[in-house]
């Protein structure tokens, strides 16, 4: 029998929902991470209480997925499922990389609180936002672009699947050129800014400045960067490549098929919703995909793995 290798991935921004943490924060050992982790947003409330209107701010969807992936890598690790790689889409390569043992899981709560109120500052909600498009390859994708004053690819996620960002009138234009050039669908994504785009190079900077302050480690395991779509070298300046990560696009594609080179045979999506699995599927056929978001879910997927 062929031993299986776990990757865990991470989802980002446009996978919270209200009440999120409702189920893994009835565990008293996540409580108390949630209240060490909690230093500058309050962590319970959001992950309990805030609707989707708040949820939807970047500022607090940021440090909430955040520390669900944190939380929940907790008790997959409790019930014996150890990864033996990881990848973070966006906001959650902070999961991946404190999963990594490089950043402590309250510096990375840290970060992507900072993170989240640089970008809320550099573009505020409502001046541009994100759209999926369906149904086209990416280079085709980026021809379209090549024509559309403020609209950028965004995320390379599958052959027929790329996040572009830009301003509210710049998606508008993509949008109606990129369906007049055969994509199936354009869809709006649940956020509130445009990342990984020109927009957030500020928000960049400073979060640079932040980052500097923090300590990283070695991984203890590979990481995928989605600057590169490889794993980070060991002597990787962390700092310099997540201030670069924010404004450049998510390389999601490329960091799969690197982790598949690494010989992982499941992946499972450590957090809310699904929005990674389908990804999968179409960039690993035939490996096996989990998803967990809740104590049982944990405890099926380890037992399931183990």
């Amino acid at each position: 029998m062929t031993s299986r290798k776990v990757a865990f991935l991470f989802p980002g921004q446009g996978s919270q929902h209200a009440g999120l943490g409702a189920d893994f924060l009835e565990d008293p050992d996540v409580v108390a991470l949630a209240r060490r982790c909690s230093r500058r947003v309050d962590l319970q409330r959001l992950l309990i209480e805030a609707d989707e209107e708040e949820l939807r701010l970047t500022e607090n969807a940021q440090p909430a997925l955040c520390f669900a992936g944190i939380a929940l890598t907790m008790l997959l690790r409790r019930a014996g499922l150890e990864p033996a790689a990881a990848a973070g889409h966006s906001v959650g390569e902070y999961a991946a990389l404190a999963a990594a043992g490089v950043l402590a899981p309250e510096d990375a709560v840290l970060a992507v609180t900072e993170r989240g109120f640089a970008m809320a500052e550099a573009v505020p909600a409502g001046e541009t936002s994100m759209s999926a498009v369906l149904g086209m390859d990416p280079d085709a994708v980026g021809s379209v672009l090549r024509g559309v004053g403020e609209a950028w690819p965004a995320n390379y996620n599958t052959q027929s699947q790329t996040v572009i960002g830009g301003s509210i009138l710049g998606l508008s234009e993509a949008t109606e050129k990129l369906q007049a050039a055969g994509a199936r669908r354009v869809i709006p994504l649940n956020v509130s800014a445009a990342f990984h785009t020109p927009f957030v190079v500020p928000a960049a900077r400073r979060l640079r400045a932040f980052l500097d302050t923090l300590t990283f480690n070695r991984p203890r395991i590979p990481v995928i960067s989605n600057l590169t779509g490889k794993p980070y070298e060991d002597d990787a300046d962390f700092p310099a490549l997540l201030e670069l990560q924010l404004q450049s696009a998510v390389r999601w594609s490329d960091g799969i098929r690197a982790l598949s080179g690494l010989g992982i045979t499941d992946f499972v999506e450590v957090g809310p919703k699904k929005a990674l699995s389908g990804m999968i599927r179409d960039l690993a056929p035939g490996a096996g995909v989990h998803s967990v978001a809740t104590r049982s879910a944990c405890l099926e997927v380890a037992g399931l793995l183990h």
